[in-house]
Order: structure tokens, then C-alpha cells, then sequence
């Protein structure tokens, strides 16, 4: 299971890249709970397509590169760099990722980065 779930992180990140909101959603349960460890986390499908929805509308583009990965059953870390692209400027940020999966769609996400890379502080 665990080679299975490594590509489903790896789907989602390359649904980001295409901004598919749709293709996005599909990687996850229906009780998904995505906490970017900054904010509140978001809980349930609906909340959870709000949050990615405002990352996806404040940037041209957003390309997840995975460092190092690794994983055990049903949980996969990585270690990544997201790099938005906002008004043209490339905006990379240092993001610890932590994915637990079941029945091969992702339950919990949790991010870890710091949030003044976002807004500038």
C-alpha cells in the first residue's frame, strides 16, 4: 500500500499544477480535514474546496517539487517546496507535508510552513 499511496500525494500535487479543482477533490474522503498548520483547519468536502479554491484564485500557477518522501502504510511525509506564482513573481515555500491516507484517498493533510512567505511578513 505504501507505493500506492506515494502516487496518490504525487497525483494531487500534479493536480495542483494543472489548477483542476475538480481533479484535486477526487484525491480526497468525504471526511477530509486539510490544516495548513497557520490557519484553521478546514473540515469536510465543502470547506476544504473553499480553502484550495482561494489558493488557486490568488496565483498563476502553484507547483508542489517533493525533496524527500517517505511513507508507512497509510501515512506519507514530505518535505516540499511550493512555488507560487503570484503577478508573475515566483513565490517558493519550504513546506513539511503529512498525508493519512485510507482506502486510497487522503483523510487528514496536514502542512507545516510559515505563512509570511504567503502575505509578505
Amino acid at each position: 500500500m505504501t507505493a500506492e499511496n506515494r502516487a496518490v500525494v504525487q497525483s494531487l500535487a500534479d493536480a495542483w499544477a494543472a489548477q483542476d479543482i475538480d481533479a484535486i477533490m477526487g484525491h480526497f474522503t468525504d471526511d477530509i480535514v486539510y490544516h495548513n498548520m497557520p490557519m484553521e483547519p478546514a473540515e469536510g468536502r465543502d470547506a476544504v474546496r473553499g480553502v484550495i479554491e482561494g489558493f488557486l484564485a490568488m496565483a498563476d500557477s502553484i507547483v508542489f517539487e517533493t525533496l524527500h518522501e517517505v511513507s508507512d502504510g497509510d501515512l506519507v511525509l514530505n518535505e516540499r517546496v511550493d512555488t507560487f506564482v503570484i503577478g508573475g513573481n515566483p513565490t517558493p515555500i519550504q513546506v513539511m507535508g503529512t498525508f493519512e491516507l485510507r482506502d486510497g484517498k487522503i483523510a487528514r493533510w496536514r502542512d507545516y510552513f510559515d505563512m509570511s512567505g504567503l502575505t509578505g511578513g
